[in-house]
């Protein structure tokens, strides 16, 4: 277990010198590891109750959902550490990238990134277009002891611009679109 922790010292150089940022350093941390050990399923309350269980870290619930929710993680920079801590990333001598979008349906009309977006793995009984935010992931591929594995290394929100038609039947898509689908993968280089 000291293994791990020791890997993922080198996050908590991204979190500010405060008293505030070396807690949220270790704090990071610390629901990393709890992802990681089989204690039972990653969902938010549980890896609170792991915290608590496995490691001694004693949080109050709402401070450790604040936590979580936080927008001021410092995720760029964690990334970048993430994709150096990878010994090989290489499959044959290639980087192999996988893409994942993910439906989250929310009620209420002023959340952001929402809007009515089509369901490609809906079901029968489902809405082909619920009223949801859409979050594309893109993750590194590998190999892992005979087995494929993907390692999340970015996400961001889904929001397609409005298709201009010029005239029926030639559809264009706005160039700012396009780079920012580019953006995201540059940013992992």
């Amino acid at each position: 277990m000291f293994i791990l922790r020791d890997i993922l010292l080198p996050l908590q150089d991204h979190f500010s010198e405060t008293t505030l940022g070396r807690e949220r350093a270790s704090l990071f941390v610390y629901t990393i590891l709890s992802i990681i050990v089989p204690f039972t399923s990653s969902m938010t309350s549980n890896l609170w109750r792991c915290l608590d269980t496995l490691f001694g870290f004693e949080i109050k619930n709402k401070r450790f959902y604040t936590f979580m929710a936080s927008p001021t993680l410092p995720w760029a920079g964690l990334w970048q550490t993430i994709w150096g801590l990878i010994p090989s990333p290489e499959t044959d001598g290639r980087i192999l990238v996988g893409l994942d979008d993910s439906i989250i349906t929310k009620v209420g009309k002023k959340i952001f990134g929402c809007e009515a977006i089509f369901d490609h793995a809906a079901k029968s009984n489902q809405s082909k277009y619920p009223w949801a935010q859409n979050i594309v992931s893109v993750g590194l591929l590998k190999q892992v002891k005979g087995r494929w594995a993907c390692l999340f290394l970015d996400f961001r929100f889904y929001l397609p611009l409005k298709i201009e038609c010029w005239k029926a039947g030639s559809i264009i898509i706005s160039e700012s679109f396009l780079f920012n689908s580019i953006h995201v993968c540059m940013e992992l280089t």
